[in-house]
């Protein structure tokens, strides 16, 4: 079996796949007369003219360690982002759109504890993997009619191990 290497999540490594969700490299705006901070347009949820935005909860148990990856999925009709609402890192494993990937297509990065990820329309992606703590997570979604979620179970013998 072979072991998924992990990395730092950044912006530049994650830019294939959707954006990183944090407030570094962007600017602030003061509002509320400046008693608060804003910074607008981390990410743009993009969904197919059929579908709608939402905004949802998420609550992830804990994985065990280390924890074998046997599938993939993607969601053709919309982007889809997660924010965590605690300040636990979490693991994301994700690869291209396109074909159903390679086990050596995958590329798997760690969370600083602080920063979200928004994926984008048919972005290959494992399940929410929260390795230290159970977490939640703010879910930024596309509703609608339509099948939005396509699973893909990796070929047997090339399952990934997760380890952290």
């Amino acid at each position: 079996m072979k072991t998924l290497d992990l990395q730092p999540l950044t912006a530049a490594a994650f830019a294939p796949y959707g954006d990183v969700i944090e407030t570094a490299g962007h600017e602030a705006q003061d509002m509320n007369r400046g008693m608060a901070m804003r910074w607008p347009d981390l990410a743009r949820i993009n969904t197919d003219a059929d579908g709608q935005v939402t905004i949802g909860r998420v609550r992830s148990r804990r994985y065990p360690q280390p924890w074998d990856l046997t599938r993939v999925e993607r969601h053709p009709l919309g982007s889809q982002a997660f924010i965590p609402l605690e300040t636990t890192p979490f693991v994301v494993v994700v690869a291209e759109a396109g074909d159903p990937p390679k086990p050596g297509a995958l590329h798997g990065f760690v969370t600083d504890g602080a920063q979200g990820v928004h994926y984008r329309r048919g972005v290959w992606h494992a399940p929410l993997l929260t390795p230290f703590a159970a977490m939640d997570f703010i879910v930024v979604d596309r509703i609608g009619p339509g099948e939005n979620c396509e699973e893909y179970r990796l070929p047997q013998g090339e399952t990934l191990r997760i380890c952290v």
